[in-house]
């Protein structure tokens, strides 16, 4: 006879999504991330209702999640923070890091970009929200902005690290 195997039954979850929850597991993955990789604080500034005017990002950085709870992390950060963090996480001098290239420091900031979206959507499953991420893509430009996607609740973080600006803007609806 023939063994049937059902998947696990779905977690259910054991907490709301809140505006609280939602800061904590942010500042928790950026403070993580910015610690490991920059060896440098991340301190929470603020919360925004609304990003910046274009202009002040250069590079925004974006990871999806999906599941029972889909969205993205966006990173919006300025040349010179990019130019700093690449430096860090590879051990180069800023003449170093622009002398090998725009490629380098796409990857730098995909890889701070998937860890932290990483880290937050841990937070998400550990509380019963199971998703899986998506590839980082990085765009770089001058007055890069972050559109809300339509019917996503957004949250937007304000973050110092090492003197540069890094912004977490959230978007997310729970399936």
């Amino acid at each position: 006879m023939e063994e049937c195997h059902l998947p696990p039954p779905r977690m259910a979850p054991t907490e709301i999504i809140t505006e609280s929850l939602i800061q904590k597991a942010i500042v928790q993955a950026v403070q993580n991330v910015c610690q490991t990789m920059l060896r440098n604080d991340a301190t929470l500034r603020g919360q925004t209702a609304e990003p910046p005017p274009g202009g002040a990002f250069q590079i925004m950085g974006n990871v999806g999640f999906a599941g029972d709870i889909n969205g993205s992390v966006f990173l919006c950060l300025s040349d010179s923070f990019a130019m700093f963090a690449t430096g860090e996480i590879l051990g180069m001098s800023p003449g170093e890091v622009e002398m090998n290239g725009p490629d380098v420091v796409k990857d730098a900031i995909g890889e701070i970009t998937n860890m932290t979206a990483g880290g937050f959507k841990n937070q998400l499953c550990d509380i019963g929200y199971p998703c899986k991420l998506t590839l980082p893509t990085i765009v770089r430009g001058s007055n890069l902005q972050v559109s809300t996607v339509k019917g996503t609740t957004r949250h937007i973080f304000d973050f110092a690290c090492a003197g540069h600006t890094l912004l977490a803007d959230i978007q997310f609806k729970v399936e």
